[in-house]
C-alpha cells in the first residue's frame, strides 16, 4: 500500500518525449480521466507519460497507464498543497530542469535536428509548451521534500526495524571495501593553454565578422549546450562558476564577451536577455586538453607523493588533504563515500573497472601503483588507491551493516509518513476517477468504497 502512494517522485519527474506528436498521429480525442480538488487530469497527460515509457524501450503494457495515472493523482495533491504553503519554484529552476531534459532527448533522438523534425516544432517552442507542467512537478517534489525533510531515526529505531524484519530473508551483501584515492590533475602551462585560447578566439572572430553565434556554437562548442546553439536558459549569478558569472552579469543584452578562462576551458558568451536577477546567455566552450608534457609532470608528481606515503614520510590522509586535486575526497582524507547510504563501505560490483583492477590484488593497508584514469567530467587524471578494509560477503547484520540498515529504516519511516499524509489529503480532497480506470489496483486507493463496489 505504501509503495502505491509514494511511487511518485522517485519516478514521476519523467522526461517528456514527443507526446504531442504521438497524440496528433493517433488523433486522440482528449477527455478528463481524473479530478483532484480543483484540478483535472486529461487522457493526454497519461498518454504523454506512457509515450515516454515506450520511448525508453519498454514493451506496450496498458496496465502501466494505471500506475501513471496514480502518479499524476499524487502529484496533483502535492502541488496543490505546495500552493497553499506558498512553495514556489523559480524560473531558473524550471529552465535548468528543462535544459537537462532537452539534452537527454537530443541524445536519444540522435541530434537536435532529428528531434525537432520528430516533434514538428523547435526545441524552444517545445520547452515553452512543457514549462507549466514541469513547474508543477518541481513544486510537488519540493512539497514532498518538505514533508519528510526532518525525518531521522535513532539507534533504537534502527534496531527495532531490523529485529522486525524476516530474519530468514535478510539480504546477502557482496564483498565491500573501504577505499581512498589521491588524484593529480595534469596542469597546463600558460604556453600550453594558448592553443586552446586561440581556437576559441578564432570562433569568436567568426561571430564578430557576421556568422550566426548559434550556428557556430552548434558546430564547434564542446559544451553540452552545443545542440541548443550554446543557449543556457535563465539562471542566477550563483548558477555558474565565478569567472562565468562575472562576465555574464556585467555585459549588456546582445554584447559579446572576450574569450575568458574557467576551470572548464576557454569561453566567450553573449547575453541574450536579462530578467531581474537572472540572465539568459549563450556561449561557446573549448575545453583544455592535457598535453603529453603535462601528463608526464602529473605522473612525476603523483609518484613522488606515492613514495612519501609508502615510505612513511606522510600519512595517506594528510597527503590527500594536502595534495589531491579531487575536491570531493580531499576533505575526507582521500576516502570515497558510498553515496547511497553515506557510509565508507562500497560494494565491489559497483566500482568502475579501473578502480576494481587497482584494488583487487591489494592486501588491507596497501596502496596501488599510480595509473591514468578519468574523473567525472571525463578529464584525464593520475591517481593511486588505498585499501583500508575489505568485508567478506555476508548476511545483513547490525554490527557490520548499521549504516545500510539505518538508511533502510529511515526510508521506511519516510514511506509511512508520506502514506499518512496522503491518507489525510484523500479524506479532505474531492477525488474522482473515470470509470475506465476503476479496475486498476493502483487507483483503488483513491476510489471510495461505494464507487469500488459499483465498479464491480
Amino acid at each position: 500500500m505504501i509503495k502505491k502512494y509514494i511511487g511518485l517522485l522517485s519516478s514521476v519527474i519523467v522526461a517528456f518525449c514527443c507526446i504531442q506528436t504521438v497524440v496528433g498521429q493517433n488523433k486522440l480525442v482528449d477527455r478528463v480521466v481524473a479530478t483532484v480538488g480543483s484540478s483535472i487530469i486529461l487522457q493526454s497527460d497519461v498518454e504523454m507519460q506512457y509515450a515516454q515509457y515506450l520511448a525508453q524501450g519498454e514493451k506496450p503494457n496498458d496496465d502501466m497507464k494505471c500506475y501513471l495515472l496514480q502518479q499524476l493523482v499524487t502529484q496533483k495533491l502535492l502541488s496543490q498543497q505546495a500552493m497553499i504553503d506558498s512553495i514556489e519554484v523559480s524560473e531558473a529552476e524550471v529552465d535548468d530542469n528543462l535544459n537537462r531534459r532537452m539534452q537527454v532527448m537530443v541524445r536519444q533522438a540522435g541530434g537536435k535536428e532529428r528531434l525537432e523534425e520528430f516533434l514538428n516544432r523547435s526545441l524552444l517552442q517545445y520547452k515553452e509548451e512543457m514549462r507549466s507542467s514541469v513547474a508543477e512537478q518541481l513544486k510537488a517534489q519540493k512539497m514532498q521534500q518538505n514533508i519528510v525533510t526532518t525525518i531521522n531515526v535513532t539507534p533504537q529505531e534502527v534496531k527495532t526495524y531490523f529485529n522486525g524484519l524476516n530474519q530468514d530473508s535478510l539480504p546477502y551483501f557482496n564483498t565491500e571495501v573501504e577505499i581512498g584515492e589521491i588524484v593529480i590533475n595534469p596542469e597546463l602551462t600558460k604556453e600550453e593553454k594558448e592553443q586552446f585560447r586561440q581556437k576559441a578566439e578564432g570562433y569568436r572572430q567568426q561571430v564578430l565578422n557576421g556568422s550566426d553565434f548559434g550556428t557556430v556554437a552548434r558546430l564547434y562548442s564542446e559544451d553540452g549546450s552545443a545542440p541548443y546553439g550554446g543557449e543556457l536558459g535563465f539562471a542566477t549569478r550563483d548558477s555558474y562558476v565565478k569567472e562565468f558569472s562575472a562576465m555574464a552579469f556585467k555585459l549588456k543584452e546582445g554584447e559579446i564577451s572576450p574569450v575568458f578562462e574557467t576551470m572548464y576551458g576557454f569561453h566567450f558568451l553573449q547575453v541574450l536577455q536579462r530578467r531581474g536577477e537572472e540572465v539568459n546567455v549563450r556561449h561557446l566552450l573549448i575545453k583544455k586538453k592535457p598535453t603529453s608534457a603535462s601528463l608526464e609532470r602529473a605522473k612525476a608528481k603523483i609518484d613522488s607523493i606515492y613514495d612519501k606515503v609508502t615510505q612513511g614520510k606522510i600519512s595517506f590522509h594528510a597527503a590527500a588533504s594536502q595534495y589531491s586535486d579531487n575536491n570531493e575526497t580531499k576533505y575526507t582524507g582521500g576516502m570515497i563515500m558510498n553515496e547511497e547510504d553515506h557510509s565508507g563501505l562500497i560494494p565491489v560490483d559497483r566500482l568502475d573497472r579501473e578502480t576494481f583492477t587497482a584494488i583487487d590484488p591489494l592486501e588491507v593497508g596497501q596502496y596501488s601503483k599510480s595509473f591514468l584514469s578519468k574523473d567525472r567530467m571525463d578529464n584525464q587524471v593520475y591517481k593511486f588507491m588505498y585499501l583500508k578494509s575489505r568485508v567478506a560477503p555476508h548476511k545483513a547484520n547490525l554490527e557490520q551493516d548499521f549504516a545500510k540498515i539505518q538508511e533502510a529504516a529511515r526510508q521506511d519511516k519516510i514511506n509511512r509518513k508520506l502514506s499518512e499524509w496522503f491518507e489525510q489529503r484523500k479524506e479532505n480532497t474531492f477525488i474522482d476517477i473515470n470509470s475506465d480506470f476503476m479496475q486498476c489496483d493502483e487507483l483503488k486507493l483513491w476510489i471510495n468504497k461505494d464507487e469500488a463496489l459499483a465498479a464491480h
